[in-house]
């Protein structure tokens, strides 16, 4: 027996198509909307509308030609493919509405793991800004007190995209917290985290870090880089841009790598900027930016505070990629004051 919800589904669709056959009024066609709902809650599949449909018509004329009558088995097959299609797309779309509600989960389990405070120093002020280009990021910085007098900054970027890359990149995280705390120096981290990286990601994969160390009392920054981007230096005494370059394999790719630090000291409104590819690797119409290019647009904001600095670059280059990041963005701006 049929369903009492199906039975009444038929019943309307009936007092619909009888109607309709009699006075061809389009607000009867109306209501097909209402009772096309009711026909998906039910499952009501197509292939039963199209012979629901011929047997009303039937009933309707007696005398109705062979070829009409005829022509409902090609719609029928029609009908039978279409709905198989259709409740494999609704099987689909319920997957992906699951998929997305997970990783939005994954996503704010990621923003809580990567969350780092813009740390309060004297003598240093200090501006970052951190863009995924999709929902979770690949780039990943943090600065934490490492004793007295320092601090440590760390950015790190996964060669590889999507989930797997951002949950590689929060285990790097996770394992640089791990070790920070102890005043390790750059080479000592990069060493360290390196052997973490070779034995837990990807053999496709791997991850490039610039790790610091700022000396608060002596103005001292120290650093080393695992294949990142070079760095910018800008002196306020003589008004100029030099790079801040340190040499290094990326993480992972050899366990026995070792990783030479660099020091630079640091002058009074000098400034530190260390920042991902999706910052140097920002497409214009004539293709990747220029070096160059690119110190011109922090030269031209140079004298603001750095937290308003690093956004107001952020809020340029995505303009000219007409707002459409490539890659994750990061960049960060240490300004002894």
């Amino acid at each position: 027996m049929e369903d009492r919800e199906i039975k009444e589904f038929k019943e309307k669709y009936r007092d619909i198509m009888l109607k309709y056959l009699e006075h061809q009024d389009e607000e009867i066609l109306y209501s097909c909307e209402r009772l096309t709902r009711e026909a998906m809650e039910n499952r009501v599949a197509p292939e039963e509308v199209v012979n629901l449909h011929r047997s009303i018509l039937e009933e309707y004329d007696a005398d109705l030609p062979e070829y009409v009558s005829s022509s409902f088995d090609v719609l029928l097959e029609m009908m039978v493919g279409y709905g198989l299609a259709h409740m494999e797309h609704l099987s689909l779309r319920t997957e992906q509405i699951a998929l997305r509600r997970e990783i939005a989960q994954a996503e704010d389990m990621q923003k809580t793991m990567m969350k780092s405070d813009i740390p309060m120093v004297k003598g240093l002020e200090v501006g970052a800004v951190s863009v995924p280009m999709r929902q979770m990021s690949g780039d990943f910085y943090s600065f934490t007190n490492e004793g007295e007098n320092k601090i440590s900054v760390t950015l790190a970027d996964v060669i590889g995209k999507g989930i797997p890359a951002a949950f590689s990149m929060s285990m790097l995280k996770y394992a640089a917290d791990s070790y920070g705390g102890d005043t390790k120096t750059p080479s000592e981290m990069l060493q360290n985290l390196n052997a973490v990286a070779e034995t837990n990601i990807a053999d496709n994969m791997f991850i490039t870090m610039f790790y610091g160390l700022y000396d608060t009392a002596h103005h001292l920054f120290e650093f080393a880089s695992a294949g990142h981007e070079v760095g910018l230096y800008f002196s306020a005494k003589t008004r100029q841009f030099t790079d801040l370059y340190a040499r290094g394999l990326p993480l992972g790719i050899d366990r026995d790598a070792t990783y030479r630090a660099f020091e630079k000291e640091v002058e009074l409104d000098d400034m530190i900027f260390i920042m991902s590819d999706g910052v140097t690797e920002t497409r214009t119409v004539d293709g990747f930016i220029e070096r160059e290019d690119l110190i011109a647009v922090f030269e031209e904001r140079i004298d603001l505070p750095p937290q308003r600095l690093v956004k107001e670059v952020y809020d340029h280059l995505c303009k000219v990629q007409d707002y459409e990041l490539r890659d994750d963005f990061t960049l960060i701006c240490l300004k002894r004051v």
